[in-house]
């Protein structure tokens, strides 16, 4: 048994008078520690508490609190006159002691695990002065006032207070309720809150409709450019994804026949309303089309409607889900996707014996859900006040679309092509082949403008870049894309 003497308990006891935590617990937890990694054995004496107070300089009464905390917990054994001594300590051979060991956590895990290279993030950070996304709202247009009070509101109900706790399985039903009567005025749907299952993002419930639909090998169709996260999905499950054209009509129907004729597939990924990310709307004829190819081949659409919130022309296309009259279209979307990303929540619309099916998975995942939120978005729902909100936020996206637009236009007409969209919050850039997109964004960069990687598409056959505005005020969309013509310029690209 080592002398307590001989032990240099200053070198790994390490007080932090700036800390939260009493002295008294930091000498017992660091103690606790070195008793549980093997270098105090047990039945090791502990130095007395005056010893002890006089190696740490500290009061003999916090050590006392110390051991006391110690005994407590049944990590050491105090006997009258004789001492205290470690107990539940290890019995083999000390490890040789070391501060470091007891002060850091391990830098690697002692076993293998699987690794998925597939879901690499394929977001970064800048501390640019702007910075371009996908199509994303401005936090700055939120109604974070009008839902503060909400939620505040939701808080002091008594009757809601039972409604916060673990039965939450499948979203709160007063949200669903309000949200099966907004989807069914605004997409012309015909369901009830018995066809939602509500998660908390698009993201999640692309995840969900996956795991329950699709098995490792099966075949799954996606645009020729698709949303890189639901790629990252289907990679996951082991999917087997088969690409189709896309063009100014949509992903190519006919291609999609000729693949049913050759080989069945078990799902096809749409974006139909603004496609991800060329923000084509796909034709009425074409949707017609490929909900008959479904009921005659039997597979499922997952129809994601990430934005259909945001048009400015004209009356967007009813989603393909409100003609399906087969059960073989899944809907997903976000409901509040135009307010601060706190007060969004994700939902999946589909026949009951598919919910019920899906929120077992979400059971199991999310078991309490966001009760509060969903509350206060019902209510968002119920007092007409989202349309209020929507029809105000719409004006200013288009105006900041119409900025876009005339700035490229103005500075970047010779290198960029591009369409209009009638919606959403990006516009789709098409720029020369032999543009090094990656050396464009390295350069931006140095002039305090970050393009993230997810926006750039670039091979042999396409170079683009998915340009979101709704972010932006219009001060900011003329600075980025001033900057960004000075770059291109410099960068001697031939023009198109």
């Amino acid at each position: 048994m080592d002398s307590p003497v001989l032990v240099p308990y200053r070198s790994f006891i390490q007080i932090d008078r700036s800390s939260a935590t009493p002295v008294y617990l930091q000498v017992a937890h660091q103690l606790i520690n070195a008793i549980q990694r093997g270098y105090l054995m047990d039945d090791h004496k502990l130095p007395g508490s005056r010893q002890m107070a006089k190696l740490l300089g500290l009061h003999r009464n916090t050590v006392v609190a110390s051991y006391a905390e110690l005994d407590a917990q049944g990590w050491i054994a105090t006997h009258p006159s004789r001492g205290a001594f470690v107990r539940n300590g290890k019995t083999d051979k000390p490890r040789r002691l070391s501060a470091k060991g007891l002060i850091t956590y391990p830098q690697q895990t002692g076993f293998h695990f699987k690794r998925w290279n597939v879901l690499d993030n394929p977001f970064d950070y800048s501390v640019a002065t702007h910075s371009l996304d996908d199509g994303l709202p401005d936090p700055r247009l939120s109604h974070v006032d009008y839902l503060s009070r909400l939620l505040h509101t939701n808080m002091k109900r008594r009757g809601n207070r039972a409604k916060l706790g673990y039965n939450n399985l499948m979203g709160a039903a007063y949200y669903k309720e309000n949200l099966a009567n907004f989807l069914n005025l605004t997409r012309g749907l015909h369901i009830s809150k018995r066809n939602i299952l509500v998660t908390r993002s698009l993201e999640l419930s692309i995840y969900i409709v996956v795991e329950t639909l699709i098995s490792p090998g099966d075949r799954v169709v996606v645009g020729e450019l698709s949303y890189f996260a639901t790629n990252m999905i289907l990679q996951k499950a082991g999917a087997a994804i088969v690409t189709v054209p896309v063009d100014a009509e949509g992903i190519d129907v006919e291609a999609v026949r000729a693949l049913c004729e050759r080989r069945p597939f078990r799902m096809l990924y749409i974006t139909p309303h603004h496609h991800y990310p060329t923000t084509v709307t796909f034709s009425a004829q074409r949707r017609v089309e490929l909900l008959a190819l479904s009921a005659q081949y039997g597979f499922i659409i997952v129809e994601d409607d990430y934005d259909y919130d945001f048009h400015y022309d004209d009356s967007p296309q009813l989603p393909m889900v409100s003609a399906d009259t087969e059960g073989m279209v899944v809907y997903v979307g976000t409901f509040g996707k135009s307010m601060a990303p706190g007060f969004r929540s994700g939902f999946i619309v589909a026949p009951p014996e598919l919910i019920n099916e899906m929120g077992k998975l979400l059971g199991i995942m999310d078991r309490h859900g966001d009760a509060l939120t969903e509350l206060a978005l019902g209510e968002l729902i119920a007092d007409g006040e989202i349309h209020r909100y929507l029809k105000k936020t719409t004006i200013e996206y288009k105006a900041r679309r119409d900025v876009l637009v005339s700035l490229l236009n103005m500075h970047l007409t010779s290198f960029v092509d591009f369409s209009v969209p009638r919606g959403g919050l990006a516009i789709w850039t098409k720029w020369p082949n032999d543009l090094n997109l990656m050396r464009l964004r390295e350069l931006c960069a140095r002039r305090d403008v970050y393009l993230p990687r997810y926006l750039l598409y670039q091979s042999q056959k396409h170079c683009g870049i998915r340009m979101g505005f709704g972010s932006l005020q219009q001060t900011e969309l003329t600075e980025v894309v001033e900057l960004m013509a000075q770059v291109v310029k410099n960068m001697a690209i031939p023009q198109r």
